[in-house]
């Protein structure tokens, strides 16, 4: 059964540096994944999970989040905590005191993560055990690619960094999902100020031989931090498991003869005829032109790809309301 009060904190201030410019006129939760903003993805699992109401934090273009969800989502509340400056993963939740101490417990999701998050497992989980905290872990991710992971004993995170003697004696090494189950009364551990929940609420725990359970996922998981892995995020999870050549989203336009494979057209997203696209990504309101031959790249809102053009991993975005497209390789 559902926890009779059950509320969630998506984690959604971040500035998305690493994926400007896509995020500069576009806040990261934000991003088009298949049809829907990727913040709505997490939204729809935690109203199917139970969660009764969540809150969303906000900084960089917060006003664009508030106006895309509004006051709710599906009929589950939301509410919003604004920071003027950013307070990290530890620091958003003592704003939200008043809203997330009310629950019985609370789930805590980065928002620029996707996944098909099984928050009833981990709920089903944490209620067996009652430990401290209960984290997510993927298991098949090479943690060498997210500084090492955290370490397990058995189902137990005992280490969160590499230079951790505990880290580096385990036998195991996963990366951490970014979604977490917390008892109400940790939040009143936690400072008033910028933190972040690893160095001022995980460790200290483990240091006082509080346990912290690991549930792990062999699901799909990505994190969207970067142009490149926002590309690969997006195919992965369109297509996986599909024989569907492309997607095109409701509201794009494909044009006479165009062949699209491993792609997704967002709505309002244009591709002209006979171009040819392969495991690319057109967002709402970019512009793919006559005969266009285009690879592992991504055309932002209000990009234009110029009649001719060749290329193979690029990232395409308008510097401007009203300026010219940039072309440059995408990183990360």
């Amino acid at each position: 059964m559902p926890a009779k009060h059950l509320r969630a904190l998506v984690l959604a201030a971040g500035r998305g540096e690493r994926l400007r410019p896509l995020t500069t006129s576009l806040p990261k939760p934000l991003l088009p994944v298949a049809g829907r903003p990727l913040a709505a993805w997490t939204l729809a699992r935690l109203r199917a999970a139970g969660v009764e109401a969540a809150a969303l934090n906000l900084h960089h273009l917060g006003e664009r989040i508030r106006a895309t969800f509004g006051a709710s989502f599906r009929g589950m509340p939301l509410v919003y905590s604004d920071e003027r400056e950013l307070q990290g993963t530890g620091g958003a939740l003592p704003p939200l005191a008043d809203f997330l101490s009310a629950a019985d417990l609370v789930l805590v999701v980065n928002g620029d993560s996707l996944c098909r998050w099984p928050f009833e497992a981990m709920l089903a989980a944490h209620r067996r055990s009652r430990p401290a905290a209960t984290l997510l872990v993927q298991r098949t991710v090479d943690p060498r690619a997210f500084g090492g992971g955290v370490a397990l004993e058995g189902d137990r995170v005992v280490a969160f960094r590499k230079g951790d003697l505990t880290h580096a004696a385990s036998g195991r090494h996963v990366v951490f999902a970014g979604a977490q189950i917390l008892e109400p009364e940790l939040l009143e551990r936690l400072p008033e100020g910028p933190s972040d929940l690893i160095t001022a609420l995980y460790e200290p725990l483990l240091a006082a031989g509080a346990p912290l359970q690991a549930v792990e996922t062999a699901r799909p998981w990505h994190d969207l931090g970067t142009p490149r892995r926002y590309l690969e995020g997006v195919l992965d999870w369109t297509f996986r498991g599909s024989t569907k050549a492309f997607r095109a989203v409701n509201g794009s336009e494909i044009g006479p003869q165009a062949r699209l494979r491993r792609t997704v057209v967002e709505a309002g997203g244009t591709v002209g005829a006979r171009a040819r696209l392969s495991e690319c990504l057109v967002l709402p309101g970019g512009t793919v032109a006559e005969g266009v031959k285009l690879r592992r790249s991504i055309v932002g809102p209000g990009a234009r790809v110029a009649p001719g053009a060749d290329r193979d991993g690029w990232l395409f975005t308008r510097a401007a309301p009203d300026g010219e497209t940039q072309a440059t390789p995408i990183a990360g």
